[in-house]
This record gives C-alpha cells, structure tokens and sequence, in this order.
C-alpha cells in the first residue's frame, strides 16, 4: 500500500482508495439501495436515498481532518469506478480503532474488500500509528468475517443476541489484531 498524505489516497495493486466527494453520491445510492446490502450492516438505512448518501458524504472530510474517522472510496485504480466504502474510526484515547467497509453486490467475490481492508490495516499501523484495530460482523454474514481472517485478525469473541435487526437478534462477531502481534 502506498499512501499520499497530501492527496489522502491509498493506492493498492488494483485498488485506489479516496475520500468520497459530492459526485460519488449517486453511485453510492445505486449500490447502497439494495437489500442484499442493508441487511449485511449495522446502521444503513434501506430504502437508501440520495440524501441519505449527500448527508454521508457532507462531512467525510472534516472527520478526516479532525482524525476522528477515515473514510475512503473503494475505486478501480485504473478506471476510477467505485466499488464501496471502507472506514477506520479513530479512538484516541486507547490508540485503536475500527474497520468497517461494504461493497456494492455486483462486485462481490473479486477480492476487493480483502485488498482494501489490508491497505486500511496498513494505514492503522504505520501511518497512524495504531496499537490496535478490531472488527465485527453479523453472523449471518460469514463472507466478511472472512475477510476479516484474511488480512490477518484472530476471533476475540461472540455478543450472543447482541443487536436487532428487522425484529431478529444477530450476534455480533468481533476480530483483533495488535500491532506488534500481526501473523506474517
């Protein structure tokens, strides 16, 4: 992963991510607004509306700039088109934070929440200098917890019945890795 502080970009093997901008939002409803997707994630809402993504997108920035959360846009590197979202949440205080990502559905299976969850592990690690970073899924959704194995982060533990969604309790499936402890 390379990272341009000035541009506040991350360049991957076949992945640029960057922070989101005014334009992005109406590809981000086309990919938000999908079932597939709303049932997957903790806090997006569905129908998922263009204000929904305007309101998103408004204050990306300034989190950034604050170092309160990072959000980037998960682009082709070549073309430019965008594929989903990844973000690193900032705690300060206990110098860790958490990934979080999705993918729009058509470009599922292609390895790109992988390749851009790795690049954000990097960014934790060696640019802002993170102790540690964990994760959690849905344990309806195996598919990212294996991304979330896959870049390296070890099982801590299962929330039984922790949050409810569309009236069904899920477990909520949390994955840690500390800096000096990462697996090769």
């Amino acid at each position: 992963m390379m990272y341009d502080d000035l541009n506040k970009t991350m360049t991957t093997e076949r992945l640029l991510l960057r922070l989101f901008i005014k334009a992005d939002a109406e590809t981000v409803t086309r990919l938000c607004n999908d079932y597939n997707i709303y049932k997957s994630t903790l806090t997006l809402p569905y129908p998922y509306t263009l204000e929904c993504a305007v309101s998103w997108i408004e204050h990306h920035n300034e989190n950034f700039n604050a170092d309160k959360l990072y959000e980037f846009a998960i682009c082709d590197r070549e073309t430019g088109d965008l594929y989903g979202a990844i973000a690193l949440s900032n705690q300060q205080r206990y110098d860790n934070g958490e990934l979080s990502y999705w993918v729009g559905q058509p470009f599922w299976g292609k390895g790109y929440a992988t390749e851009a969850a790795k690049a954000m592990l990097d960014f934790a690690f060696d640019v802002k200098k993170y102790h540690k970073v964990y994760a959690r899924h849905f344990a309806s959704n195996p598919a990212s917890g294996q991304v979330i194995q896959k870049i390296g982060m070890l099982k801590e533990g299962v929330l039984m019945d922790h949050v409810k969604k569309e009236g069904l309790y899920e477990d909520l499936i949390y994955y840690g890795v500390v800096r000096n402890k990462m697996k090769e």
